[in-house]
């Protein structure tokens, strides 16, 4: 970036989108210590044909202007800085950050459910914790085992939530 050049006030177009944004109390605050120690930050401004546009830098602006000055201390930038500085960053999604939170606490249960089965020394626990067999050009895995049923009397599996309220009960963080 260059260096702070000083740019006639009358020159500056600002758009209206931005002139909505005026606070005039942000405006006198300003005005007030641009008197005391001047400007000290320098507004953005572009090129557009025979004048220059206000990037950012509007209260600054309206200080100055305030002041009576006939000049602001500005930084020309080009067109695709200011584009990309006028750009608001996206949104956080929350139901893309939910279903990453629930990702994790899943992935967290079953990591804690294979170890709790190695400490008990269930005989599926070291197939749990085995990685699993590549599969063979032809796409089916070599030594595959089937999925293993629960047995008629056993325990339903826990779901996220249970294990989640179960965390929670013992002071163990999800």
């Amino acid at each position: 970036m260059s260096a702070p050049e000083s740019f006639p006030i009358d020159k500056i177009h600002v758009p209206d989108k931005k002139r909505k944004a005026l606070k005039q109390d942000v405006v006198d605050a300003l005005a007030e210590s641009i008197l005391e120690s001047g400007q000290r930050e320098p507004i953005l401004v572009r090129r557009d044909k025979d004048h220059y546009v206000l990037v950012e830098g509007l209260h600054r602006l309206e200080a100055c202007k305030a002041l009576g000055e006939a000049a602001v201390k500005a930084l020309l930038i080009s067109a695709e800085e200011a584009r990309q500085r006028e750009l608001p960053p996206p949104p956080p999604d929350p139901e893309r950050e939910k279903m990453e939170r629930l990702r994790k606490l899943r992935l967290e249960k079953e990591e804690a459910e294979k170890l709790a089965a190695a400490s008990r020394g269930s005989p599926g626990a070291h197939a749990a914790l085995r990685p699993r067999a590549e599969s063979t050009s032809g796409g089916a895995r070599s030594g595959a085992a089937k999925p293993q049923r629960p047995a008629a009397g056993a325990a339903p599996k826990q779901t996220l939530s249970d294990w989640i309220k179960q965390q929670e009960r013992s002071g163990g963080r999800y």
